[in-house]
């Protein structure tokens, strides 16, 4: 099945689950249960897989749970991450879901169950909490228990019926083609309670190759502002395993998110020893500070949203700030962000982040932020994107390229908001595979293109008040008609005297009539 046939059938699927159980639960609310679900069935097929290695004589799920030794498990634990018994696993208990009148606490006991297996071990931080969200007894389901376990069985089979084989063999990112297709439905309700935000796979996918460009190997990629982990993931998607050698780290605030994010990571067959997603606030609470610096670093953090900024003293002395003598505004986070990115990269390195236009030409302590940039020569490329790229918001979103190795002091600038790199689609416009080349394509050579690329002297910035806007050096092409006026004079001449001729001949008219 092509990848096209594959999201279609995908897409198809949801919906029809979604109409199951709709008018109980939330549209937004309801993502929660079917990735949950996907993620129970992936874990269950990988863990089923990993048990039989391949010996088809060996069926795990038709297993007798007391047939497990302690010796069994505690190998597959300190493996995989986590032990999933034969009576445990997604296809056992989807066997049954329909008549199952404790389907709801069966589900409770065996993701609590799945979870504590990795207690005591080094995966027990990874594996810690991820069905948080996957509350099977939620009024959210349903009133009364056969509610509950009416819904949550019409997800469990409708998760069954996806058939694509094996999901790491897959042609599309089932999950987030998944996150993506909901994002699309409910894009309305989508992270308005939650702060939670996604960043399309087509522009996850240019963000990886800006960030790791050029580089044949890197230590590891970081991403302060995770989200479900789709930039993270790209980076793997796009490069050979062997490229990120010691792994995948992030950090995410919104504890929904981070649950996604660390399930994602599995999903992708990413094992618990090869990924570090931590909770909490990177600006107020940053992790991997031991960790640091990294070769890659990808970011789509929050546009302007409020932080402490001066409010806590100390923060101007934070190694991440202080350099730039000037904290980013209580109102506005964006640069906070960019500079606590800067902090974590390495000498070789390359950051990719999404950041809101308005950051590259406002005054005050955003401008003092960008001398600090520019004079330090941090700032590679600034690439402005198309509108209403993104779900939920219709901003034309830049972004910004950091690298602490440049080869010289200019700044390049690419325009790549007009229709040659965008494809109009019903809801949104989106980037192809041709558009991302192209961008990169400019991005490599740092060629100038009338209306499109600019590679900007360092004396030229200073004297525009370090304003990093593309439009400041990249002209907008004109897409007004060009008048040839010689052309027009006489066309108007010939008019002109068509109008004499017929109002003479109109007089003579006239005159015979009158006389």
């Amino acid at each position: 099945m092509s990848s096209q046939k594959q999201r279609k059938e995908l897409q198809k699927n949801i919906w029809e689950i979604a109409n199951r159980v709709r008018g109980a639960v939330d549209g937004w609310d309801f993502k929660q249960y079917v990735l949950g679900t996907l993620f129970y069935r992936f874990i269950s097929e990988n863990f089923s897989n990993y048990i039989e290695a391949g010996d088809e004589s060996i069926n795990y799920a038709s297993l007798k749970d007391n047939v497990i030794t302690d010796e069994i498990k505690v190998d597959a634990i300190k493996t995989k991450g986590y032990f999933i018994y034969p009576s445990q696993l997604f296809s056992n208990v989807a066997k049954k879901a329909n008549n199952n009148e404790s389907l709801n606490t069966d589900l409770a006991t065996i993701f609590s169950a799945i979870e504590s297996s990795a207690n005591g071990y080094p995966s027990e931080t990874d594996i810690k909490g991820l069905f948080d969200d996957f509350d099977t007894t939620s009024n959210r389901l349903g009133s009364t228990v056969n509610d509950k376990n009416r819904r949550l069985a019409a997800v469990i089979k409708g998760v069954e019926d996806l058939n694509f084989g094996e999901f790491e063999k897959n042609h599309i990112d089932l999950f987030g083609d998944a996150y993506e297709f909901l994002i699309s439905k409910y894009a309305a309700n989508a992270g308005k309670s939650g702060g939670e935000f996604f960043t399309p796979q087509a522009v996850s996918k240019l963000i990886a190759k800006l960030a790791m460009h050029g580089q044949t190997k890197i230590n590891k990629i970081y991403d302060p502002a995770a989200g479900s982990g789709s930039l993270l993931l790209q980076a793997k998607k796009q490069f050979d395993d062997h490229i990120i050698e010691d792994g995948f780290y992030g950090q995410e605030i919104n504890h929904t998110t981070y649950n996604l994010a660390r399930m994602n990571m599995f999903l992708h067959n990413i094992n618990y020893d090869k990924f570090n997603i931590a909770l909490g606030d990177t600006l107020r609470e940053p992790h991997y500070v031991d960790e640091k610096p990294f070769d890659a670093i990808v970011s789509n953090p929050p546009y302007s949203v409020k932080w402490i900024g001066n409010e806590d003293p100390t923060l101007i002395n934070d190694e991440r700030f202080a350099p730039a003598g000037v904290l980013a505004p209580k109102s506005k986070a964006d640069f906070a962000f960019v500079l606590h990115t800067l902090s974590y990269l390495s000498s070789k390195g390359r950051a990719a982040i999404v950041c809101f236009p308005g950051i590259f030409y406002r005054g005050g302590a955003e401008q003092k932020i960008r001398k600090y940039l520019v004079d330090n020569n941090y700032v590679e490329t600034v690439i402005s994107l198309a509108p209403n790229l993104f779900y939920g918001t219709s901003i034309a979103v830049n972004i910004l390229v950091l690298s602490k190795s440049k080869a010289d002091n200019k700044i390049q600038f690419i325009d790549a908001s007009g229709e040659d790199f965008y494809k109009k689609e019903t809801n949104n416009n989106v980037l192809t595979e041709e558009h991302v080349s192209d961008i990169m394509s400019i991005f490599k050579k740092k060629d100038n293109r009338d209306h499109v690329a600019e590679s900007i002297e360092y004396y030229e910035i200073v004297k525009n008040d370090y304003n990093l806007s593309v439009s400041a050096y990249v002209e907008a092409k004109d897409t007004k008609e060009v008048i040839d006026i010689d052309e027009l004079n006489k066309e108007i001449k010939t008019i002109v005297g068509k109008i004499d001729k017929l109002r003479n001949e109109i007089n003579k008219i006239i005159e015979v009539i009158e006389s």
